[in-house]
């Protein structure tokens, strides 16, 4: 079984992209304030639920986000940019969970967990996972982190 919040390394997830650190970003302390972070995850997430390569939504679906937890682990500081890896922890009937690690300079800054809920675009009630979309979350997952 994987580990929720497991320490790995970027290239242990097999979705990765990156976000520039905005001047805007910073709080009073002059670090990175903590909503960003979030923001930072969201861009991670976009990028593996929309990635035109192997498409996760089927027609009338759509995605909405039931839980996010953030974990910092480092302070982070403009100017800069960040690297965000995402791969799926579990895929259940209508939802999955996703991990991802947030990096700075080869760092982990914070991780990541957020359980992503499919849902008819009508009705706005969850659906089932189409097995297509199984399938392609089942080939993101995550190795065990006990073995890497």
């Amino acid at each position: 079984m994987t580990e929720p919040n497991a320490l790995r390394p970027l290239v242990a997830y097999p979705s990765r992209t990156s976000a520039d650190i905005r001047y805007s970003d910073l709080d009073r302390q002059g670090h990175v304030n903590n909503a960003v972070f979030a923001t930072f995850s969201e861009v991670g997430r976009v990028a593996f639920m929309y990635d035109p390569a192997r498409p996760l939504a089927s027609e009338g679906r759509s995605f909405v986000i039931a839980r996010l937890q953030i974990d910092f682990r480092a302070e982070l500081f403009w100017p800069g940019h960040v690297e965000i890896g995402t791969g799926v922890l579990r895929a259940g009937r209508s939802s999955f969970t996703l991990a991802q690690g947030i990096f700075s300079k080869g760092q982990l800054v914070a991780t990541a967990e957020g359980t992503i809920v499919m849902v008819d675009k009508e009705t706005r009630r969850s659906t089932a996972l189409p097995p297509a979309t199984v399938d392609v979350l089942q080939s993101l997952m995550l190795a065990d982190a006990s073995q890497e």
